[in-house]
């Protein structure tokens, strides 16, 4: 029997939402092991002037836990 756990991270990025996304998994997986997903929860973006300065992500990273 698998049993995974689900944390919720929040990332930005000043490039795009895919990088934000990437910056939350590559966060996450200093100190998890076993990432098996990402569900994007919300999407933000920050706007200065007319134009989006920083898109920001709420992430649900799922990873299976060693059971010993």
């Amino acid at each position: 029997m698998a049993v995974v756990k689900v944390i919720e991270v929040i990332a930005s990025s000043e490039k795009s939402i895919e990088d934000a996304i990437q910056n939350a998994v590559n966060e996450v997986s200093k100190t998890v092991r076993n990432i098996d997903s990402v569900f994007v929860k919300d999407i933000k973006a920050h706007v200065k002037d007319g134009k989006v300065t920083t898109y920001g992500v709420i992430c649900k990273i799922s990873f299976r836990v060693d059971i010993v």
